[in-house]
Parts: C-alpha cells; structure tokens; sequence
C-alpha cells in the first residue's frame, strides 16, 4: 500500500469504524444508574440535590425554595487509551488484522463510565455525598438544614468503611444514584501525519481515544448497601427502609428499588431468593451480576 494523505485517511475511517462498532456492541449501564450531566468548565457544583420540595396547594402567597450550597463540587478528569501502528503494517495492508484492537478500545470507551459508577459503589462507605456523610451511611440527616428531624441509615455491613457485596436501587427517577460528568466526550483521535515527529523517526502512526469526564455521588436515598449475607430479611429490611425514605416535609419519596446489583460471590443467594417459586419476592427486582463490586 502506497503512503498518502488520501491513504492515512481511508485508514483512519477503519479505524473509527471500528472503535465505533466495539462501542456499539457494548451494554453499558450508565444511563441506567446515574444522571448525566454536560459540564461547560473544569468543575461543577450540585448545590440542589437534597434541597428539593414537591407541588403544594397554592393558597396566599409562594413559598420560595432556596436551593442551599452544599459544597458538592465534581471536577473533570482526563482520561486516554492510545495504540501505535507501525508503518510498515500500513504498507503491507494489514489493517484488517488490527481492527479487533479498535473494537476493543470502543468497547472500553463506552463501558468506562460503568467502571467509574462501580468504584464509587464499591467505596460509598467511605467516600462523602452531597450532605456531608458518607454515600452509604448510618446517619444521614432527614434534613440537613435542620438537625431535629434525625437521621436515616442505607447501609448495613460487618465493618465501618466495608466495600458492599449487594446493592439495592431504584432506577426509575429523573435524578439517580450517581451522577456521570462529562465535559468532552469519548473522542477517537488520531496522530498520522507524514510530518509528526514520531512518524517520522519512528515509524509509528498513533490512534486513541481522549476524554474529560468524572463520576459523582446523586441521591443516596435510591441505594442501599450491604456486605452481609443475602437472605429474605434482610432483602426486606432493605427494601423496606428504602421505601419507607420521607422528604423533609413529611411526605414519602416514593422509593421503590428496581434492581439488585450483586457481586458475583453473591449471585446463588440471590438467585435463589428472586426466582424460587417459593420466594416471596421472586421477580420483585431485576438482578444484575456485577464483577466491578467484587
């Protein structure tokens, strides 16, 4: 194959191609799990998570919601994966035989915010939401404005701190879990031209992936962790302290988990609890095997 600009560009359309179709054939579980979010700077602040208050009758004058600043600052992160081609390989037409290396970075662009979400499961005992506390936590405040109204607890592990091995979620809100930040997106690039200094001495043309993004922590209130076993009582005591959830105001949040996400050591006991004839709550949640939380 004879080197050109009109070459390198053919080149590089297969090559997207293929990092594209890898992404295509990916089954992230972002949008499923936390609120994306496009960021216009380095940073962004979430101060209205917490803050709030549904419809009420109108009668005199509107009561003003001020949506108080919690501190809860996500920054952007920059992330890439890059792969070199050589020359020669271009020369001898064997693009073909690199494709399987460009799905493969598709496939790990798309499914990256999950990985993100995931570590941010896994250390949500130890890591600080929007008011203050840990994600999973003990005492979370009912209302942080207002101390008297007391705390709540979406956690039940061993230790302080345990990594969970099943997390109970409600997936159905406009507002999720977590939040996925994204400034630029997964972007395929490219650096071929016969003038780059690594062609050149080389030999090497290079292909990647960039982009600016981060995870945070959304709403604690549709999770719950634990690390203990995985029986019906607790399965209930979770699900119940889910949907037992009140806004500040006294009326209830209307939780209702959807989905169990269970690292794999978890997988036979909540097999057996959601799809035994014999379960109370067989079918009462999707389950979906997470290798991320182990």
């Amino acid at each position: 194959m004879i080197i050109n600009k009109a070459t390198m560009d053919a080149v590089f359309t297969n090559f997207r191609a293929d990092y594209e179709a890898g992404a295509l054939a990916a089954k992230p579980m972002k949008e499923r799990l936390a609120l994306t979010v496009k960021s216009a700077t380095a940073e962004e602040t979430y101060g209205w998570l917490g803050n709030y208050n549904s419809l009420r009758e109108w009668i005199g004058d509107k009561h003003l919601n001020g949506l108080t600043l919690h501190g809860f600052t996500l920054k952007n992160r920059q992330f890439e994966n890059t792969i070199t081609v050589q020359r020669n390989d271009i020369e001898d037409d064997r693009v073909g035989v690199l494709s399987g290396a460009f799905k493969l970075m598709g496939q790990d662009a798309a499914l990256h915010p999950d990985e993100l979400i995931f570590d941010l499961m896994r250390h949500g005992a130890a890591q600080r939401c929007y008011d203050g506390q840990y994600f999973f936590d003990t005492d979370h405040p009912v209302d942080p404005s207002d101390d008297t109204k007391g705390v709540v607890s979406n956690v039940d592990v061993t230790n302080p701190g345990d990594a969970p091995g099943w997390v109970l979620l409600d997936t159905t809100k406009v507002v999720k879990p977590f939040i996925f930040q994204e400034r630029k997106p997964y972007t395929f690039v490219r650096m071929d031209h016969e003038a780059d200094e690594k062609v050149f001495m080389r030999g090497e043309y290079r292909y990647g992936v960039e982009a600016r993004v981060n995870a945070g922590y959304g709403l604690w209130q549709l999770a719950y962790g634990s690390n203990k076993t995985l029986d019906a009582a607790r399965f209930a005591a979770a699900r119940a302290a889910m949907m037992a959830l009140k806004a500040p105001t006294g009326k209830p949040l209307g939780i209702i988990p959807d989905v169990l996400l269970v690292a794999p050591a978890f997988e036979d006991a909540a097999r057996q609890l959601l799809n035994l004839d014999t379960s109370h709550y067989k079918g009462a949640v999707e389950l979906i095997v997470c290798p991320w939380l182990a």
